[in-house]
């Protein structure tokens, strides 16, 4: 889906906007109502984690399943990693295929038949927890708490594609955050679900070290959060004087990229994107255009090691 996120969505409290679109969410109601009937498969042959979000984008599913790989790579386990066929996606699949070992299908159901034919004993989906075909061994719902649930109202009138009330349905929850998440944002998961294990994350830049944080910069991209990738730059003291802000998923043209280098030029900046935005434009061949390397790091990472070992092996 490539849409700019409105505006109303991440407000405290829904504004008149979202009472006035408040009618047309009646089908989000209905079909996740269905959905609770439809059919689930279960396969034994393959443990199924599954991380996704309720918050419609922005939420680090990406980098959450590349540090789950990561795990339990080094706990010496089959693991690989799951990504359904949308042709708006590449730039994740691009980045999936070069941290792990990925598998690509038209459906999630043929991704573990592969997974299973290649004898692997876990996959890790990127997205799904909306696919009620299958039955997941493991889920698990990410949030960005700078948005958190914005203001708690389903799509279109908010940003949330299912109810909060869904977290009973759930396993665990991670909360990104570049600070000490509140015990009140705390308690309101725990209030829909109280067994559900939280873990807390937070972003960190791998290539700081190649930028000179002493000139200017011009950011742009085309995400699902782009708030999130301009706090990470701030924070790490990088002098942004300029962004522009694309749809989620944009694809890009030819001409908007040389407009962007003339704009920097004009302010005397060089140009930083995300990893995510600088895939879909690299066969450009911009030189001038560069990009940063995040890695998803958990406040309590032996804590979440403990707990994914009780799921595999249970």
């Amino acid at each position: 889906m490539k849409f700019k996120k409105p505006k109303f969505w991440d407000l405290k409290k829904p504004n008149l906007i979202s009472l006035f679109l408040l009618p047309l969410t009646l089908p989000v109601i209905i079909n996740n109502y269905f959905l609770n009937f439809k059919s689930k498969t279960k396969n034994k042959s393959i443990k199924t984690i599954c991380v996704g979000n309720i918050y419609l984008g922005g939420t680090g599913k990406t980098p959450t399943t590349i540090k789950l790989y990561n795990i339990l790579n080094d706990l010496k386990l089959n693991v690989i990693t799951g990504k359904k066929f949308y042709t708006s996606q590449l730039d994740e699949r691009i980045i999936l295929k070069k941290n792990t070992r990925l598998i690509s299908e038209k459906t999630r159901k043929k991704i573990i038949k592969q997974a299973i034919l290649d004898q692997q004993k876990i996959i890790i989906f990127d997205d799904g927890l909306q696919d009620k075909s299958i039955s997941y061994d493991l889920e698990i719902v990410c949030f960005d708490m700078e948005n958190f649930v914005g203001n708690g109202c389903l799509i279109p009138s908010g940003p949330l594609r299912e109810k909060l009330s869904s977290l009973k349905k759930y396993d665990c929850v991670f909360l990104k955050s570049d600070n000490d998440i509140a015990p009140e944002q705390l308690n309101y998961i725990k209030k829909y679900n109280s067994n559900i294990k939280i873990f807390e994350t937070h972003f960190e830049i791998s290539n700081l070290n190649k930028f000179n944080l002493s000139q200017n910069y011009l950011i742009f991209s085309g995400i699902g959060n782009s708030q999130s990738f301009k706090n990470i730059l701030i924070k790490n003291k990088f002098k942004v004087i300029d962004e522009i802000v694309f749809p989620d998923h944009y694809e890009y043209k030819k001409d908007e990229i040389d407009n962007i280098i003339n704009r920097a030029k004009d302010i005397n900046a060089k140009i930083i994107t995300t990893e995510k935005d600088f895939v879909k434009i690299s066969n450009l061949d911009f030189d001038l255009i560069d990009f940063i390397e995040i890695k998803l790091k958990i406040k309590d990472e032996k804590n979440l090691i403990d707990f994914l070992k009780i799921k595999i092996y249970e």
